[in-house]
Formats: C-alpha cells, structure tokens, sequence
C-alpha cells in the first residue's frame, strides 16, 4: 500500500503579535516586537518585570462562561483550533476519523497557583469545582476534542519546549498509520505568573534587560542575556492528502517528516557539541527523503540564551554541511518571546506561511552579530525564498533534553 501523505489545511494561532494568523504573520514580517512591560503588581515584586502577553486577549474572543470554566492555556487552544478549523473549511467527516493532538509544556499552572491562593486565603469550599480540568496538562487537547467531537483519539505529548513540534509529528504519525484523515495538532502555554517566571529567573535563564523590553529578546546577538518569556500557541489542520483532494481543500504544503531524538547530557543545559541536535535533522530528511541541498529556510529554536544558540548554529553547519551557505535562518522569538510548550507550533505556522508566500521573516534586535554564530542568520527584514519547490525545517529543543526537527515541502 501506498504511504499516505500528509499536508497542511488549515492554520490557527493566538500570538503576542495577533490575535489570528494574519495579523501576526504581518506583524513578524513588519519586525514588530510583541515584548512589554508588565501592568501586574506582582511583576513590580520580581526580578524579571516584563513579558510577551497575547496581543488580542480571550475575554475579546469567547464567551463569559467559557472564559470562566477554561485555564488560559485551554482559552488559547480552542481560540487557535476554531481559526485552524474555519480556515480548513469546517469538513464535514467521520468524527471516528478525527484527532487531536494538542501540547502544553507545563499546562494549566495559572489555574493551580490561583486556587491555591483562594484554599490558601478563603478556604475549601471556594475552590472552583473546575480546578482539576483546568489544570490537567491534557485541558487544551481534551476541550478541543469535545467541541469537534474528535473520536480517533486525543493526545498531549509534554517535552517541555520541544512539545508543540512534537505534538505535531504525533499528528504525522497518526494519519500515516491510517488512524485518522485529520488531526489538530500543536501547542499552546500561559506561565505569565510571578512564581514561573520566578524560577526561569533563579536559573538565569530570563533576559533583565527592564530599561529596554522590546529589545531584550535577541538571538545571536553578542550581548543576549536570556529569553523572554510568551504566551499564547498555534494550531495546524493536518490532512491526509488523497482526503483533502477529494473535498477541493485548500493545501498550504506538505509535512513531509520529522526527526526525535534525546541528548542524554543534562535537564536544562544543551549539549556543546549538539550531536542530539544533528541526528534530529539527519533523520527528518531521511524520513522526508530530501537531501540537504533541498532545505532553503530553517525556523531555528533560538531562545536568545547565552550557551544555547551557539551549540544549535554549530550543529546545523554540522548536520546540514556546506548546504548551510544557502539556508536562510529566521529567530523569530526575537519579536514573540518564547512560548515555551507552543513555540515549536507557533513557529510551524510561520514556516508553513513563509513556504505559501516565499518569504523568511526576518531576526530583530541583533546588533552585534555573535562572531561563532556562522549561519546565515535573516536580519533586519523578510528575505525572499526561491521559485520551485522547496524545502523547509522547525526544530525544537527542550529540557530534558528533548530535540524534535520537522520538514515541510512546497507543493
């Protein structure tokens, strides 16, 4: 039998830059940085005082007792998935053929801090009876299953930072082996809250760059100091493809494989030499079939992290050899932040964009170049892709040591 190929149908996201896809595909081609400073009072009592919130907020774009009964992350799960699910065409399906399978690196821990407080200070009885669904880290995946009544199965893949990309190689997997036509798939997160960001700040892992938020995110640059972190996710319509064809849907590009592999080295620090990092690419493009000559654009993970972004450049010139010359690299946590469990999906939204209108977004706020980054970094503006087709990767690292890599391909 014949393998079943998978593409992209529908796209759906919530960002620091836009509140849907177009507005912040717009904003990351224009270079707009989503960072600012927090109005909370509890962001004057912490070390890190700003952050990248959704540019559109849920109560602008759900219901009241939604709002009420959901976790932020779970609010931005289904806000992408109905975007991702419009744009698709709503299809009209066998629910027994339809999964989900949407990430969240550390869920609902918004919903646990805040009714911890209320236990805490106004006792038991005032604890919301919606506290367990809304923090178990399954929520964003399990609401959007029961909304559109996905039977094939409904999953939550957490690899920390690395979830989103992986949550969308799971949905690969599931169409190729024919248990379902379609899959949602990606991953969201909401950890703005004194006590995360108090503890990425503990690690030094978070820019402090207060005097000056929109530029505290850069990747590459010689004097970056930590990522910043963001909110929000996004969401792919994964289809079979003799399926799509079949009901005239729209296909954006092909998602053509993808590559999993663990370093073994330590919990939050990358491996030097990233050799997780290039077997993760050798095995995407053996499991897509290309070549590394075939690979124009890369979405790189990039935080904007002292010792990660130079083990990540030193393995792709490694994994991708003298084909690195002609790879164009986008950082774009340099205007979203770092969404944690949702980057990898985010930022599968920007490659397939950039594949649809042949333009890598561009890397902002890289004033000095790092002089041991050595790859071709897009900067400043969009770079135009080249005609034909071509090829793209997002890859996606984690604590733990996770490393997932993913290949699109023009159709």
């Amino acid at each position: 039998m014949a393998a079943r190929r998978v593409v992209v149908t529908g796209l759906g996201a919530t960002t620091p830059l836009g509140g849907e896809v177009a507005t912040t595909w717009s904003a990351l081609l224009a270079g707009r940085s989503g960072v600012r400073l927090l109005t909370e009072d509890w962001a004057q009592t912490i070390p890190v005082r700003f952050a990248a919130r959704v540019a559109l907020e849920p109560s602008e774009q759900m219901e009241r007792v939604e709002l009420r009964r959901l976790d932020r992350s779970e609010q931005f799960a289904v806000i992408a998935s109905r975007e991702a699910w419009r744009d698709a065409g709503s299809p009209e399906m066998d629910k027994e053929r339809l999964g989900v399978v949407i990430a969240s690196g550390i869920g609902g821990v918004t919903t646990l801090l805040d009714q911890y407080d209320i236990l805490h200070e106004r006792g038991a009885r005032l604890v919301s009876p919606h506290t367990v669904p809304m923090l178990m880290p399954n929520g964003p995946a399990a609401h959007v299953g029961l909304e559109l009544q996905a039977k094939a199965g409904v999953h939550t893949p957490v690899s920390a930072c690395a979830s989103g990309a992986e949550a969308i190689g799971y949905g690969l997997e599931m169409i190729r082996n024919n248990r379902a036509d379609i899959v949602l798939s990606g991953g969201v997160e909401a950890a703005i809250h004194a006590m995360p960001m108090s503890g990425f700040a503990a690690m030094k892992a978070l820019s402090t760059r207060n005097d000056d938020p929109v530029r505290a995110s850069r990747p590459y640059d010689l004097n970056r100091d930590g990522f910043v972190l963001g909110e929000g996710g996004g969401v792919l319509v994964l289809e079979e493809y003799e399926h799509a064809r079949a009901r005239g849907a729209k296909i954006y590009c092909e998602l053509a494989g993808q590559g999993l592999t663990s370093d073994g080295y330590h919990i939050a620090a990358p491996d030097p030499d990233g050799t997780g990092v290039q077997r993760a690419l050798k095995f995407a493009l053996r499991d897509a079939g290309l070549s590394t000559r075939e690979i124009v654009h890369l979405n790189a993970h990039a935080t904007s992290t002292p010792a990660g972004d130079i083990a990540e450049a030193n393995a792709l010139c490694a994994a991708l050899g003298p084909d690195v010359d002609h790879v164009a690299v986008s950082a774009t946590k340099s205007m979203t932040g770092h969404l944690l469990g949702g980057a990898g999906a985010m930022e599968s939204v920007f490659i397939v964009k950039s594949l649809q209108d042949r333009l890598a977004p561009p890397t902002i706020n890289i004033d000095d170049l790092d002089p041991a980054v050595l790859i071709d970094v897009v900067r400043d503006k969009p770079r135009a892709l080249p005609s034909g087709d071509i090829a793209a990767l997002n890859d996606s690292f984690g604590f733990g040591g996770h490393n997932v890599v993913l290949v699109f391909k023009s159709l």
